[in-house]
């Protein structure tokens, strides 16, 4: 069996499952429930002075018979008084002391109002801060969530803030509603964070009721923008922890955060350089259990690959992510047709002649039935009648020699640029 535990900034946790701030983490009742199914750590519903929230506030999008392919929220911060929060927290840490429970805070821009929040938290023993500097609704419009955490200036002065009186490891938690994450991402860092976390949810509108003209969801017939979350956010996600993850500005351990579902998408997430991941929409789908799958997964994949620790992986792919003009432009693919398997749906045909190359060619063979083939002089492997194919192993894509050396954009245009100045140096 492989060794799950993790450490994130010193933060340990018996296994890289985290549930992030948000309905999950809401009580005492909730949070031990889930230690119980085997979540390795929590990270409480954001504290603050206590809100207001509405109903409706929650909205799903559904994708060719998926479920919850996206969600929607407009819900808040935690409308329950900090002291009834904070008693919690400090019984759920007696019970658990060897899981770890993170808080996550958001307060208005103030110095006095950051260092009075930190020191009560951490009267009652919690394992680390988050600071959520993500929220895109609601607390916005009021200066705090993503209002801070779109501007660099605001991120690297709050951190710092906290980080004049926090005792245990701070972790700020960024907005994806932002041009370059990594600019939010180093402000952090020079703040001295510990850790950064991400995504938050993404500014959006789940729907329109087609009947009554509503929004999804609406409040009494109004409705207003929310965060999405879910599978449909990951390759967002991934995307922007790998470009955090492979910046030399920024060495600090990250969180992954955004449609982990499984097993499977927490390796990406680690490989892409997360520490450790946290979820939501998943747990609210099908609720807590569904870490008994992530963790004998988890340990199954790791075994198989022989590898001792879950830490061992994180980073591994970071090396292979890169800028398009460090791509190889004379690596070449194709795509294969194994007629032995096509069920001839033509799906493949039609993508490629309607929106692609039109280098799939409807033949005969030697008994008159139809197959298709691909003319591979033509083809540009762009992956799309594979993408398409209902069958696995039908369409292949497969490595051809383009008879030329490897070459990047990069380094075609510094070729071209030293030929242009040996050329004006003879003039």
């Amino acid at each position: 069996m492989a060794d799950l535990r993790i450490n994130l900034a010193g933060i340990e946790s018996p296994n890289p499952f985290w549930l992030a701030s948000a309905p999950p983490t809401n009580s005492g009742y909730q949070v031990q429930r889930a230690f119980d199914a085997g979540w390795g750590g929590a990270v409480w519903k954001t504290l603050g002075d206590p809100i207001l929230n509405v109903t409706s506030r929650f909205g799903a999008v559904s994708f060719n018979g998926q479920r919850v392919a996206g969600f929607n929220n407009i819900e808040l911060i935690s409308d329950r008084p900090i002291e009834v929060n904070l008693k919690e927290i400090k019984e759920t840490k007696k019970l658990f002391p060897n899981h770890t429970i993170i808080a996550s805070l958001m307060v208005e821009p103030k110095q006095e109002k950051w260092h009075e929040i930190v020191k009560r938290v951490e009267e009652v023993g919690v394992d680390g801060l988050e600071l959520n500097f993500g929220c895109p609704h609601g607390m916005a419009e009021r200066g705090m969530g993503s209002a801070s955490g779109q501007v660099p200036s605001l991120v690297e002065q709050q951190t710092y803030w906290v980080k004049e009186v926090a005792q245990t490891p701070v972790i700020v938690k960024l907005t994806p509603n932002i041009t370059d994450i990594t600019a939010t991402a180093e402000a952090a860092t020079r703040g001295g964070a510990d850790a950064i976390s991400m995504i938050n949810t993404i500014n959006s509108l789940a729907g329109v009721d087609l009947e009554t003209w509503n929004t999804i969801p609406h409040v009494g017939g109004k409705g207003a923008h929310g965060g999405y979350c879910g599978p449909a956010v990951k390759p967002i996600a991934l995307n922007m922890v790998a470009e955090c993850a492979r910046s030399p500005h920024i060495n600090i351990p990250i969180s992954g955060i955004g449609g982990i579902s499984t097993w499977q998408d927490a390796v990406e997430y680690m490989l892409m350089g997360a520490s450790g991941v946290q979820v939501c929409t998943a747990a609210m789908h099908h609720g807590f259990r569904i870490v008994e799958d992530m963790i004998d997964g988890l340990d199954n994949y790791l075994d198989q690959k022989g590898i001792a620790s879950v830490m061992d992986i994180v980073g591994k792919t970071v090396p292979k992510y890169s800028d398009w003009g460090d791509l190889d432009l004379n690596y070449k693919i194709v795509a294969r047709i194994n007629n032995d398997i096509c069920i001839n749906c033509n799906k493949c045909h039609i993508a490629c002649e309607d929106t692609s190359h039109q280098c799939i060619d409807m033949l005969k063979d030697g008994n008159g039935y139809n197959i298709l083939k691909v003319r591979e002089e033509d083809c540009v492997g762009c992956n799309l009648c594979s993408i398409v194919c209902p069958v696995d192993g039908a369409i292949e894509m497969v490595e051809v020699p383009s008879g030329l050396p490897p070459m990047t954009w990069n380094e075609r245009q510094a070729a071209i640029g030293a030929v242009s100045c040996k050329v004006d140096s003879v003039k």
